[in-house]
């Protein structure tokens, strides 16, 4: 069977350069709704489990309702981003300083950002539920999500996955009117990036995190 006809070096580049944008976002320029509406239709291809369909969409644009979004996110964020970025900072680990560092940056300007996005999917879990449950649930949407931000991405746009605002999920949503059987998965800034050239991260060797046929214990 012969490849599919596509230019792997392109896709390799969106695979590898769709980075958790924060301090990039374009704080001032606004984000048609069509472009929205278009990664949305892109990200309705992903899998879900028993072909369910159960994703939802909420996309919220309202300065007001962004504002409200970003209070419960700085409530839940708290001394945890700060006490990261301390800890980060004295153990040396730079790459992890500078992701809690726009973490902070993020939480303080997120009402800022002109498109928040909160991906749910239909359906809420018991407490209790039993991992396998629960990974087939999640597994339902968040494939969706990771195509959703890639056709971003394509279209010159970038986004973080952020769950602070879920510690008071009920909060949200009250306020934006989601009924109680659907389960906010996470919110999405998003907004057109300043500048478009993304490099990969740094990452240890796939050789050092795979292994063939049984668990051999972890590698320098």
């Amino acid at each position: 069977m012969q490849p599919m006809a596509l230019d792997l070096s392109t896709c390799d580049e969106l695979l590898t350069t769709t980075r958790a944008v924060r301090k990039r976002l374009d704080l001032e320029r606004d984000v048609p709704p069509e472009v929205i509406l278009d990664c949305i239709r892109i990200s309705q291809q992903a899998p879900t489990g028993s072909n369910t369909q159960g994703w939802r969409w909420l996309v919220v644009t309202d300065a007001d309702e962004r504002r409200a979004l970003a209070e419960l996110y700085r409530r839940a964020a708290g001394d945890y981003l700060s006490a990261g970025a301390t800890q980060a900072q004295a153990s040396g680990n730079e790459q992890t300083a500078r992701v809690l560092d726009s973490a902070v940056y993020l939480a303080e300007n997120l009402e800022r950002v002109p498109v928040h996005v909160i991906p749910c999917i239909k359906g809420r879990l018991p407490e209790g539920t039993p991992s396998a449950m629960a990974a087939g649930f999640f597994g339902s949407i968040f494939p969706a999500v990771w195509s959703f931000q890639l056709a971003l991405r394509a279209r010159g746009l970038g986004s973080v996955i952020t769950t602070l605002h879920l510690a008071h999920e009920a909060e949200a949503a009250e306020r934006l009117g989601i009924p109680s059987d659907v389960t906010q998965c996470a919110l999405l800034p998003v907004a057109y990036t300043v500048g478009d050239r993304f490099k990969p991260a740094e990452r240890r060797p796939p050789e050092h995190i795979t292994y063939w046929n049984r668990w051999k214990g972890e590698r320098p």
